[in-house]
């Protein structure tokens, strides 16, 4: 349809005749940026929830750097879509938008500016022109025009705005932040949400938050996401990254996972950018972020927070600014493991308090009086006296890569007959992350940092689905990757990996009924069984590869492994007569 055309269904003179429902008002929502949009889809259905009075259109503004995917996106909502040379014709009663640089045809209908983060909290390149400006500020034009008004969460927004854009005078509506209050209302599910995201039980979930630009946690250190799982045991914490819808846009998903390539390979979970970061922040832990809003926004909800980089963009005197200031700063060439676990155990969910409360007016009533200052531009009674419903968040989805290779680090208890194998496992494919420089431990009295000593052993384990073939060959334990379905097709399979593999010094298979056998290249096989929730052949085969290597006994032998923050006991007996020692 030519842009000159009169628009048809639902909107424009034409429309009665082939039109389902007939509203009172036409609603069109700029859409441009995935930010900003998003951030609209995700307030609007609760506004108008139930209201056959109210047409909605989305207009698209290509105009943006961070255009791309804003179409993609509302096909995948069902939203009705006109190009924005037709807003006009659409003659709508009411703008709603939460980009602040939209080009709005003239006219007379007013316009709403929703925030897409907390606040007037930093600079931003112009793309009006060649310097920068602040973050979520119409043009002077609209502020002139008296039909813009911006929707703040703080009553300090007002007075910033004042001091730095004096035409903003009368032109914004307190209503709080509607996002942080879906965050409040699912706190209390934290736990649920690392369930659906695949967390074990006892593990910690540390999140990456990073905003967009070269000051950003990602643009200023794309290897850090590397570099902590390379610092944290896998078998104690899980980590995930929150990524700026403008960096997906900007750069794309192709280019985003090719540079996070190691620390996916490695088991980081991409959060998607979309609405799947909320649950996954209400499920951290603990948050390394930058300047941007998550990591407020996860400062606010209690979570430890350290920063890894932030941006001289911040603009002083705003919540984030104060953040910046309060908040501890991960020393990315220190001890990661030591730092994270510091900042779990000194948790205070009142830290950022008093930086929440300057941020964030009367949490739990933004959606009711975000309704009320809609239905007021729209001439429009409010549909119902009952406030928009609280919300819990939906579920996310599991993400991540499987990891299939680890650099195990075990010990065995100093005696004769040991009782004790305690294992530290991490990712492989981020080992070349680990050292001085790559932000691990330099404490002499780290186990897993020292070099091989008596009763210290360190050896490469490979599930036998690794693609990369180098690892896979300089494997010491080879695992076999789905559970055997009998004896005699695990035996099949120990023999066949031991052949495979020459390089290999042991195969080790779970059985569908529970333990695992563990195949020795002098052709012992050892049965292993064990009394926690391990399913996976690796902590157990562990244990053989220990005390292997420790000269001690694998017949009759009931041990404790530990790993993580859980004990395991771990029974071993041999399954057939032992034609040699092989324990070298």
């Amino acid at each position: 349809m030519r842009a000159s055309q009169p628009l048809r269904v639902p909107v424009g003179a034409d429309a009665g005749r082939w039109s389902t429902f007939h509203g009172e008002k036409t609603l069109v929502v700029a859409a441009r940026t995935v930010t900003s949009t998003v951030r609209v889809l995700e307030c609007l259905p609760a506004l108008l929830h139930g209201d056959a009075r109210v047409t909605v259109v989305f207009a698209h503004d290509p105009t943006s750097a961070f255009s791309d995917g804003v179409l993609e996106l509302l096909h995948d909502a069902g939203c009705r879509i006109i190009p924005w040379t037709q807003v006009r014709q659409a003659e709508p009663d009411l703008i709603l938008t939460a980009s602040e640089n939209v080009d709005v045809p003239e006219g007379h209908c007013p316009v709403l500016v929703l925030p897409h983060g907390i606040g007037f909290q930093k600079r931003v390149p112009d793309s009006r022109g060649p310097r920068d400006r602040l973050s979520g500020v119409v043009p002077d034009s609209l502020l002139d025009s008296g039909r813009a008004w911006l929707a703040i969460s703080h009553p300090s927004q007002e007075e910033q705005l004042l001091s730095s854009h004096p035409k903003a005078a009368g032109r914004t509506l307190l209503v709080g932040d509607p996002c942080y209050d879906e965050l409040l209302v699912s706190a209390g599910r934290a736990e649920a949400y690392r369930q659906a995201l695949g967390v074990p039980a006892g593990h910690r979930l540390v999140v990456l938050s990073s905003t967009w630009g070269r000051t950003s946690l990602i643009g200023q250190d794309p290897d850090l996401a590397a570099r902590i799982l390379a610092a944290l045991p896998y078998d104690e914490f899980r980590v995930a990254a929150i990524v700026h819808p403008n960096v997906w846009s900007g750069h794309g998903s192709w280019q985003i996972r090719t540079l996070l390539a190691p620390a996916l390979e490695a088991g980081l979970m991409l959060i998607p950018h979309i609405h799947a970061w909320r649950p996954a922040l209400v499920a951290a832990d603990v948050v390394v972020g930058d300047h941007g809003s998550v990591t407020l926004y996860g400062a606010a909800l209690g979570k430890p927070v350290l920063l890894g980089a932030f941006g001289s963009e911040a603009v002083d005197g705003t919540a984030a600014a104060e953040l910046g200031r309060s908040a501890p700063r991960l020393n990315t060439l220190g001890d990661v493991r030591e730092q994270i676990t510091s900042a779990l155990a000194a948790q205070a969910p009142d830290r950022f308090a008093a930086i929440a409360a300057g941020a964030f007016d009367r949490p739990g009533q933004a959606l009711a009086r975000l309704r009320a200052a809609l239905y007021h531009l729209l001439d429009l009674t409010e549909p119902t006296p009952a406030p928009p419903p609280a919300l819990y968040l939906g579920e996310p989805e599991a993400t991540g890569a499987e990891v299939t290779a680890w650099t195990v680090v075990s010990t065995v208890s100093p005696t004769a007959e040991p009782d004790t194998v305690t294992v530290r496992r991490r990712p492989a494919t981020v080992a070349p992350y680990r050292g001085v420089n790559a932000g691990v431990s330099t404490n002499a009295n780290e186990d897993e940092d020292e070099d091989e000593t008596v009763g210290r052993f360190r050896h490469l384990a490979c599930d036998e689905r690794e693609r990369d073939r180098r690892l896979l060959e300089s494997a010491s334990v080879l695992l076999g990757g789905a559970p055997a379905a009998s004896s005699t097709a695990a035996l099949r399979w120990i023999e066949d990996a031991l052949a495979r593999l020459p390089g290999c010094r042991l195969a080790a298979t779970a059985l569908n009924g529970g333990g695992c056998l563990v195949g020795l290249r002098d052709g012992r096989i050892v049965e292993a069984a064990t009394t926690g929730p391990t399913a996976a052949p690796g902590p157990a085969a562990a244990v053989v590869y220990s005390l292997l290597r420790a000269a001690a006994p694998l017949d009759g032998v009931l041990v404790t492994l530990r790993i993580g923050a859980r004990d395991e006991d771990v029974a071993l007996r041999l399954r057939a007569p032992s034609p040699g020692s092989g324990a070298d």
